[in-house]
């Protein structure tokens, strides 16, 4: 039925767009698209054309820019290596374009790094491979005897997919005397045949005529197709049918329904009878509409598709009953309707940019087609909502999606971008496409901390390892960005001392006390807290946490002021026994390391000898006369001062104040001998131990005495012996009473002192035994405390026993008189130490000097008429205010049970006052 002719397998790229190419390095996309033109019909791998050369792309450039074709079918690919444009699967014309004359594949071109994209259009021209073909192999018609020469019938056409010049041409008839064929051409260019009469025909002669039809194409080679004519002769009917037009046009809405009336044609016959009566039929049967064979109606059979098809040309056949028949042609053209809306598709979608992305950075391609024509088919494009994104268009078609501003993660971590294409159509139809874009995060955000400073009150005293306060920053970046760790960065302690004061846990913020912490040697401190992230690189926030040590009752008070001695026995206070109400006798001075509440201090009187005789301030310690002395009270008074503090519960602490009314110390020191112990069960039991220790010290002693007698007897010196003279130690006046309760024993001994001026103690043993309340001290008109003994001068009683008067040059300044109140009424003109601490110091003299003749280390002769004190308490001290005692001294124990002793006997505590003060070895209770 045809001949077939060669492939064309070229490629033509248009040059209309060679000044643009420049641009193309410049542009994310070009405002024209490439052309090329190749055939139809080429095999797959054919060259196209060199995209990447056209764009202005090197071959060094491809593997990073990775050229692509971004279409929805792949009828072309890009060379990986080359850039070239190929053929990737067969190109029909006619099926992909049908009959238009230009046929044109449009596709974008994507370059990534950076994201770039061209349009390209590939115009496919048609070749010629395909043959006209007749619907039927054969076709008959019937011609009455009786027609005139010159009548003409249209003939079945032929169809010919090629368009232009190798579409069908023209249409040939085999030779025939009595038929010709005349080629003509509608409105469209489409050609038909009509068959002409040349002569008249005569049934009678010839009844069949089998003529061939050849329908040719104008390609080179031309194609052909054929069809065979078979025209039967029938009886002779005079007329045959006329219709009132040859060519019958209508328009056609798309999208009618069913059964739509679209017109009706009408033939009308000269004849009468049967041979009038005319039959309409379709020359050619079609399955989209359907005529009525009486009435010549033709209504549609199904909905009609203006993108399908825009035109129907239908022939339609009147016959009469004789067998005649006429022919026209209707033609029907379909309006088009908005009945299509637009259809949105993505390219190159980026479903997550950084929140740091720039505007204008890209997001998607976005493709548009509307399969309606005219406004129909304009379709424009936005987006809904209020986003960070907008559209710019890049031809009629397409469309990208950029950013439009700054991105922030932290605001909104994603957005759904809804895209609506909209047509120019009446009513307007319109679509649209929902897309997610994720932000992603970026490390933009430094910690913050919930508070711009942190206050903690931490009580001292608290368990080390206990959490203190806790501090926390949020970060609202996401993953390794927003994981905070908290560390110490400064502090205003000592770096070293840091890490055993606090620590920090580095991922919950708590912080910890390494150690108990101490509101008396640290109140406060101030830490600086860091907050950092994990990003890269790493943002971070201080903060400050100042620690303050709140204050707990830990701390007693402490008494300063009466204190006891260096040896532990408390000090007394002297009264001038004319003291009026409301004479300073003392103060009571003490401190509590705690602070506020706490450290406030009040005094109180626990025990009195006599109640209602001293007055106590709460809030001062002054220790006041509250009467006058009366007749009846007591001389030594005892005070037991309570000092409490503020706190809850609050803790205390005792003072005991003894309080002898005198007006000069001598007359303090007779009273030692009256004092007694106080009945304590404690005490009792001691001297019940001492006195059994002292028993058995005695007989140890005799033993040691008896031993050096018969030893010192067998001895011959004379000097050594003329010691133990029997009137050298004679009983004299009453004596101090020794008092054994703390285990003391009384040693004797007797200083000897040799023309040649060696001093030798010698036990000596007495010949009368000591009774309780009898008094050391001898005769010696000097008055001393502790004279040497002498026979020829000894009293009974001690009251005959006189005291030499000091040196008036002894003075004592105003500043050596420490005490509370003993240095605001001291008399600087004194003749005895009027103080606490001179008579210390005096004590402190004799007790020395005292030891030193015990253990035979002095000469006992520093000086003229010292004694050997000057040297060591200066010259103010002599042999004036001490006895000589460089005779026979008895020295109860050592030098501290001497003043231990005595402190026994007193049974009081120190105090501080105006008064004189004098050791007392009791000590302290409470």
């Amino acid at each position: 039925m045809g001949s077939g002719a060669g492939l064309r397998g070229w490629a033509e790229r248009r040059p209309v767009l060679f000044p643009l190419l420049l641009l193309s390095l410049l542009c994310p996309a070009l405002s024209e698209p490439i052309r090329y033109t190749i055939s139809e019909e080429m095999p797959e791998g054919s060259v196209v054309g060199n995209l990447a050369k056209d764009l202005g792309l090197s071959v060094r450039e491809l593997p990073t820019r990775k050229l692509r074709v971004g279409s929805e079918k792949p009828y072309f690919t890009v060379s990986a290596e080359r850039g070239e444009l190929l053929v990737s699967s067969r190109l029909d014309r006619e099926q992909m374009c049908g009959k238009r004359p230009v046929c044109a594949l449009e596709f974008e071109a994507v370059a990534e790094n950076p994201l770039n994209f061209y349009h390209v259009s590939v115009e496919i021209e048609d070749v010629n491979d395909h043959t006209p073909k007749f619907p039927q192999s054969s076709f008959e018609l019937q011609i009455s005897e009786s027609t005139l020469p010159g009548t003409r019938f249209i003939l079945e056409v032929a169809e010919d997919v090629d368009i232009g010049l190798n579409s069908l041409q023209n249409y040939k008839l085999s030779l025939s005397p009595s038929f010709s064929l005349i080629n003509k051409e509608k409105k469209d260019g489409s050609k038909y045949p009509e068959l002409k009469l040349e002569k008249p025909l005569d049934r009678e002669q010839q009844s069949y005529h089998r003529l061939v039809l050849t329908a040719l194409d104008g390609g080179d080679p031309p194609l052909s197709g054929t069809t065979e004519l078979r025209i039967q002769v029938t009886d002779a009917n005079d007329n045959p049918p006329v219709f009132n037009q040859d060519i019958y046009r209508v328009s056609l809405p798309e999208n009618v329904p069913p059964g739509t009336s679209v017109l009706q044609v009408s033939a009308t016959d000269l004849d009468e009878g049967a041979n009038s009566e005319i039959t309409y039929s379709f020359y050619r049967s079609g399955q989209v509409f359907h005529l009525n064979s009486k009435s010549g109606e033709i209504t549609t059979l199904r909905t009609l598709d203006f993108e399908e098809i825009k035109e129907y040309s239908i022939v339609v056949e009147g016959r009469d009953g004789g067998g005649l028949a006429a022919q026209c042609t209707v033609e029907i053209n379909i309006q088009d309707e908005n009945d299509n809306i637009p259809e949105i598709t993505f390219h190159s979608l980026v479903e997550m940019i950084l929140e740091n992305a720039v505007p204008g950075m890209l997001i998607a391609l976005i493709k548009i087609h509307d399969q309606d024509s005219g406004e129909n088919g304009e379709v424009n494009c936005r987006l809904e909502d209020e986003v960070p994104f907008q559209i710019i268009s890049l031809s009629k078609s397409s469309y990208k999606l950029v950013t439009a501003r700054a991105l922030d993660r932290e605001q909104i971590p994603e957005y759904n971008v809804t895209i609506t294409a909209t047509d120019k159509g009446k009513p307007p139809l319109s679509s649209s496409t929902t897309i997610t874009v994720h932000i992603g995060d970026v490390n933009d955000n430094a910690p913050v901390f919930q508070q711009s400073a942190y206050l903690v009150h931490v009580p001292e005293n608290n368990p080390p390892g206990a959490s203190i306060a806790q501090v926390s920053a949020s970060d609202p970046d996401l993953g390794p960005n927003g994981q905070v760790s908290y560390s110490i960065v400064a502090s205003d302690l000592e770096p070293q001392a840091l890490s055993s004061y606090v620590s920090v846990n580095a991922q919950s913020g708590v912080v910890f006390a390494q150690r108990a912490f101490d509101h008396e040697q640290l109140r406060a401190f101030q830490l600086t807290l860091q907050a950092r992230d994990q990003g890269s690189p790493a943002l971070s926030a201080n903060v400050s946490l100042r620690v303050l040590v709140t204050d707990r009752n830990d701390n007693p008070p402490r008494v300063l002021y009466p204190v006891l001695g260096p040896d532990g026995s408390a000090l007394f206070d002297t009264v001038p026994r004319a003291a009026q109400p409301g004479y300073l006798v003392t103060k009571v001075v003490a401190v509590d390391a705690d602070s506020g509440h706490n450290a406030w201090l009040s005094y109180h009187v626990l025990q009195a000898s006599e109640p209602g005789l001293f007055s106590l301030g709460l809030r001062t310690g002054e220790v006041r006369t509250a009467r006058a002395l009366g007749e009846r009270d007591a001389v030594r008074q005892r005070l037991l001062v309570a000092v409490r503090d503020g706190g809850q519960p609050p803790l205390s602490a005792t003072a005991t104040l003894l309080l002898v009314f005198a007006d000069s110390p001598q007359e303090v020191l007779p009273d030692l001998s009256d004092r007694l112990t106080p009945s304590d069960p404690q005490a009792e039991l001691q001297f019940y131990l001492v006195v059994a220790l002292a028993l058995i010290s005695v007989l140890f002693l005799l033993a040691v005495i008896l031993a050096v007698a018969l030893r010192l007897r067998r001895s011959s010196s004379p000097t050594t012996w003329s010691c133990f003279e029997p009137g050298i130690c004679t009983k004299t006046g009453p004596v101090v009473p020794p008092i054994y309760s703390e285990g003391t024993l009384p040693y004797s001994y007797n200083l000897c002192v040799a023309q040649a001026g060696k001093t030798e103690f010698n036990f000596l043993k007495c010949k009368e035994q000591l009774s309780s309340g009898q008094d050391i001290l001898c005769g010696d008109s000097s008055g001393a405390l502790f004279p040497l003994c002498n026979s020829n001068e000894s009293t009974s009683h001690p009251e005959t026993l006189t005291q030499a008067p000091p040196n008036t040059d002894w003075r004592f300044s105003q500043a050596q008189r420490p005490g509370t109140s003993g240095s605001q009424n001291g008399d600087e003109t004194g003749t005895w130490p009027n103080n606490q601490f001179d008579t210390e110091m005096l004590q402190a003299m004799i007790l020395a000097s005292a030891s030193e003749a015990a253990d035979g280390s002095s000469t006992l002769g520093g000086g003229a008429g010292t004694m050997g004190l000057s040297a060591r308490y200066g010259p103010q001290f002599t042999l004036q205010h001490v006895p000589d005692y460089r005779q026979n001294v008895y020295i109860p124990g050592s030098n501290a049970t001497l003043t231990n002793a005595a402190g026994k006997r007193d049974g009081k505590a120190p105090a501080g006052g105006n008064g004189n003060k004098k050791k007392s070895g009791k000590k302290e209770k409470k």
